[in-house]
C-alpha cells in the first residue's frame, strides 16, 4: 500500500501549574483559539476544547506522523508563551492525561468537553480526572494527581520558602 490513512482522536486533559486558577474568563476563549492556531500551524487538528480556570480538555486529531507527546508539547509551550503576558507566572503543570476516542464516541466527548462549566460546580477536577482514568482502565499515582500548591501550614515549607 503506497499511502497511509489514519486519524487518531484523543481526549487530552492538562492543568495549570499547581492547579492554580490562572485561566481568566476574560481571555479563555482566546486561549482556545490559540490552541486551534497552534494545531493548524503544526499540521494536526483540534476538534473541540474547553475547560475551567485551572485545566483544559482538548480533543486532538493526530495524523500518523505526529506523536501525542509532541502535539501536547506544542500546545502547552506555545499557549504558555501567549498567556504569560496576560497572567504573570502562568505555567502548565508537567504531564497530561489522554484517552482514545472512537469515531462512534466523538459526539459524546464533544458534549462532555462542552459541559465543563456545568460539571465543575458539582465535581472537582481531581474527582473528574479519577473518573476518566478509572473509565479507561488507567492506573495512577495519587501523589501526582493531587499535585497542588504546597500548603503554607507546612512548617518545613515556612522555613524554606520566602513566599508562594
Amino acid at each position: 500500500m503506497a499511502h497511509t490513512y489514519a486519524i487518531n482522536h484523543l481526549h487530552v486533559v492538562f492543568s495549570t501549574k499547581h492547579r492554580k486558577p490562572m485561566i481568566s474568563p476574560e481571555w479563555e476563549n482566546e486561549l482556545h483559539a490559540i490552541f486551534h492556531g497552534i494545531a493548524r500551524e503544526k499540521k494536526f487538528g483540534i476538534d473541540c476544547s474547553g475547560g475551567m480556570e485551572d485545566h483544559v480538555h482538548v480533543m486532538v486529531q493526530l495524523p500518523a506522523k505526529l506523536d501525542l507527546s509532541r502535539a501536547v508539547q506544542f500546545l502547552k509551550a506555545n499557549s504558555s508563551r501567549w498567556a504569560k503576558p496576560r497572567r504573570a507566572g502562568f505555567m502548565w503543570q508537567e504531564g497530561f492525561s489522554a484517552f482514545s476516542v472512537s469515531a462512534s464516541g466523538l459526539d459524546q466527548v464533544r458534549r462532555y468537553i462542552g459541559a465543563q462549566k456545568d460539571r465543575h460546580p458539582k465535581m472537582s477536577f481531581e474527582d473528574e480526572l479519577r473518573a476518566l482514568l478509572r473509565k479507561h482502565g488507567i492506573k495512577w499515582e495519587e501523589q501526582y494527581l493531587l499535585e497542588r500548591m504546597p500548603s503554607l501550614r507546612d512548617s518545613n515549607l515556612m522555613r524554606s520558602c520566602t513566599h508562594l
